[in-house]
């Protein structure tokens, strides 16, 4: 059986998949110190049967240096509030099993554990 694991990405590969992504509901967002980019998230927007419109941020990352300043926080508030203004009800998002940290972060963001994701590479 094969694991699924995070795999590097020549830039190439990268480069036509972000640019597949623009295109499918698919938004990214940076967190900046001046001209200093310090954060990124993604923002997919769609329609689920359980949750309504919502918004799934995807791949959160704050730079180690800026991590436990609040600055996720501040990210998320901001989330929220962009997801209100344009009218989605939900936020929703995946995290790595093993990243104890996220978890916490989110526990106290208010998400709850619904499931699990799988994914199976073809």
């Amino acid at each position: 059986m094969q694991k699924f694991t995070q795999n590097k990405h020549s830039d190439a590969l990268l480069f036509e998949r972000f640019s597949e992504m623009f295109g499918q509901n698919y938004e990214c967002i940076g967190v900046f110190n001046d001209e200093t980019l310090i954060g990124i998230c993604g923002l997919w927007f769609c329609t689920r049967h359980y949750s309504g419109r919502s918004i799934e941020v995807d791949h959160v990352y704050i730079d180690d240096e800026y991590q436990s300043k609040g600055i996720g926080k501040q990210l998320f508030s901001w989330i929220y509030t962009y997801a209100k203004a344009k009218g989605y009800e939900a936020v929703e998002l995946n995290t790595y099993v093993q990243n104890h940290p996220s978890h916490k972060f989110y526990y106290n963001e208010g998400f709850n554990i619904l499931g699990y994701h799988f994914v199976k590479k073809m």
